[in-house]
């Protein structure tokens, strides 16, 4: 099993060192690229971003960048979905299908255990070829039949 450690990115410093992850072909169709993944943040601060650096936890290599929204209140905006939405996962394109995905998830659900009524973690993708949607059905995500954005939300029940 990979391990990671996330580092949460704090200052501009922090932020720097994310910039360089690249997107694997085709890839995006489903992603933007980091600076524009940032922008959204601090343009949608209502839905609580927590952002991390994805390191790999034995080498210490940056692997990727993942966000969620952390705990946005009640009662939550209609275009929004939550409290906790994993809003982005990426791992560079040089370190995909060694199992960084699903170790950043792996992290997630461990942060969230801490949360207070983190019960649920949603996400959504685009359904299409190179879509993420098999990797995170085969991690336990299920589909819940609403579409935001174009996309399906995903459901992965933290109470079992």
């Amino acid at each position: 099993m990979t391990r990671v450690r996330l580092r949460e990115l704090v200052t501009e410093e922090d932020r720097a060192t994310v910039l360089g992850l690249r997107l694997g072909p085709g890839q995006d169709r489903y992603l933007n690229t980091i600076e524009s993944i940032l922008l959204e943040a601090e343009e949608e601060r209502r839905a609580m971003p927590r952002q991390w650096a994805v390191h790999d936890a034995g080498s210490g290599a940056l692997v990727g960048f993942t966000m969620i929204s952390d705990n946005i209140p009640e009662p939550i905006d209609d275009d929004l979905v939550g409290p906790y939405f994993l809003w982005k996962l990426f791992v560079d394109k040089d370190h995909q299908r060694r199992g960084y995905g699903s170790g950043t998830i792996d992290e997630l659900v461990a942060y969230l255990a801490t949360r207070p009524g983190a019960d649920v973690l949603y996400t959504s993708c685009a359904d299409g070829p190179g879509s993420p949607r098999d990797f995170y059905l085969r991690y336990g995500f299920t589909d819940t039949g609403r579409v935001m954005w174009g996309e399906n939300v995903l459901a992965l029940d933290l109470t079992a």
